[in-house]
This record gives C-alpha cells, sequence and structure tokens, in this order.
C-alpha cells in the first residue's frame, strides 16, 4: 500500500482544527479532521495518520477527550492517548464495549483508516466539562448507534460529528437510516447554534442552516422513495431511478456503501 499523506492546522473562531488528507494508491480518501478547543479534545482521528497525530498532541494542551462515536476514522489513536497523555476518553454507553474490542470492521476499512487498537472509554453523560465551559451531549443515532453531537450552547458552536458530511446524501452503509439521522437533524435544529465542526467537512460558518438544507432533502428524498414505492416499484428500481449512478465507494466497499441502502432504510421505516 502507498499511503501519501498531508496535513494542516488551522484556528477557526477559537477552535483548533487538524484536519489530515490521506491518498492510498493514488486515491484521495475523504478529509478527516481532530478538533481541540478549551483542553477538549473532540474525536481522535484514524491510525493512518498516528504519526502526524502524534506530533499535534505533544504540541497541544488537552486534559479530556469527548468521542462523537466509535468508527475507526474517530478512534484511531484513542488507545495512543490512553497510554501516554492519560487523560479520560469519553463516549456515548453504546460505544464502550466497542472501543474495548480489537478492529472487527472489513478490510477496506482497516486500509483506508488503519487498524484500530482497543481502548477503555467511560460513558458520556447529559453533558461534558472541558476546562471553562459545559458541553451539552446530544444523542443523534442513524449514522451509528453510539453517535453524539456536542453543543456550547453560549458560544453557539456545534460538533456534529458525522450527522451532516454534505448536504446531499448519495450512499450510506447498510447499517445506516436515513429516518433516524433526520430524527436526529431535528433534534439538533431545536437548539440555537451558529457555527458547526463537521468531522469530514470542517468549519461550517452557518451551521445550522446548512443543517436545514440537508433535512429538507432528505424530506423530499423520502417522499420520492415512498411515492415510487406506492406506485409498485421495487426497492431496486427505485435506487435505479433516483441514483443511476454507482459511485467508486459501491464497489471499494464490496458494497457496504450503497444508495440502495438509502432507500431501503426509507421503506423499512416508512412503508
Amino acid at each position: 500500500m502507498n499511503l501519501k499523506v498531508d496535513v494542516s492546522v488551522d484556528i477557526k473562531e477559537d477552535v483548533t482544527c487538524f484536519a489530515g488528507q490521506m491518498e492510498i494508491d493514488g486515491r484521495k480518501v475523504n478529509p478527516i479532521y481532530v478538533f481541540l478547543v478549551d483542553g477538549m479534545l473532540i474525536d481522535t482521528g484514524p491510525k493512518n495518520l498516528e504519526a502526524q497525530l502524534i506530533d499535534f498532541y505533544h504540541a497541544a494542551s488537552f486534559d479530556v477527550v469527548a468521542l462523537t462515536h466509535s468508527h475507526e476514522d474517530h478512534t484511531g489513536t484513542a488507545s495512543w492517548i490512553q497510554e501516554h497523555r492519560k487523560v479520560p476518553i469519553y463516549i456515548h454507553p453504546k460505544g464502550i464495549e466497542v472501543c474495548a474490542e480489537p478492529c472487527s470492521y472489513p478490510r477496506y476499512r482497516q486500509i483506508t483508516w488503519g487498524i484500530r487498537k482497543e481502548f477503555h472509554a467511560l460513558p458520556l453523560q447529559e453533558t461534558i466539562q472541558s476546562r471553562s465551559r459545559e458541553w451539552k451531549v446530544i444523542y443523534t443515532p442513524g449514522h451509528a448507534d453510539d453517535h453524539v453531537t456536542l453543543l456550547d450552547e453560549q458560544s453557539g458552536i456545534l460538533f456534529s460529528g458525522d450527522l451532516f458530511l454534505s448536504p446531499k446524501t448519495k450512499v450510506i452503509m447498510a447499517s445506516e437510516s436515513i429516518p433516524v439521522i433526520m430524527d436526529s437533524i431535528r433534534t439538533l435544529l431545536r437548539h440555537d447554534f451558529k457555527s458547526m465542526f463537521c468531522a469530514h467537512a470542517g468549519f461550517i460558518r452557518d451551521g445550522k442552516a446548512m443543517l436545514q438544507q440537508k433535512l429538507e432533502y432528505l424530506e423530499h428524498l423520502c417522499g420520492e422513495v415512498m411515492r415510487l414505492h406506492e406506485e409498485g416499484f421495487s426497492a431496486s428500481e427505485i435506487d435505479k431511478q433516483l441514483f443511476p449512478n454507482k459511485y467508486p465507494i459501491y464497489y471499494i466497499s464490496d458494497g457496504e456503501w450503497d444508495s440502495l441502502h438509502i432507500v431501503t432504510s426509507i421503506i423499512s421505516h416508512f412503508g
């Protein structure tokens, strides 16, 4: 495997943003972000960025880690932090057992993100305290059963993990649910926030408006799927009408990522 890595560190508002861009055998992987604010680290990136993140950790000052969920691109260097920095690492209770086990995810994800080592995480409560701020922990499943977002209501800053990603979702994993993601977005939209920090899209200044845009897209998509379903089309036929092209990740992942999963998750929920 030929791995090329490009990293950058920037500050948006008062959040330090570590961005890692990997290229594997000539194929660029979606960028991944690790954020640091007020002595709290949000997510720990993938194992394949460990060397670069260790340099970042040596220069950074933090005394608590909050994980948005247990996927390996968010937890890959948590074991290093636990061994060398000895700071508490928190995750939603549903993710504790996942983190305590060696990686069991498919090989393409091991190649893309690296092989995460097991570590011990503590359960997140309704809030988590950084040095001078209290962050509301909001349970936002759909992408993962243990997914949370973190909101500082005073500053209006939201760390959205993998809930946003992009305004228009084209593929999801088989384990994801579009209707549950929509409910999670609605939950967030009931709160006041401005800036959003997405684990793959980075800093989004007008975060609430962008989440609203994503929700409207998904609501329209649900309407189209159910209209075609009621007309008698199969899930595969609906998929071909709404998403005529297969994206490269479908082939790379052996179908774990597929637009068809969008259709089936909607039909199974509303059908």
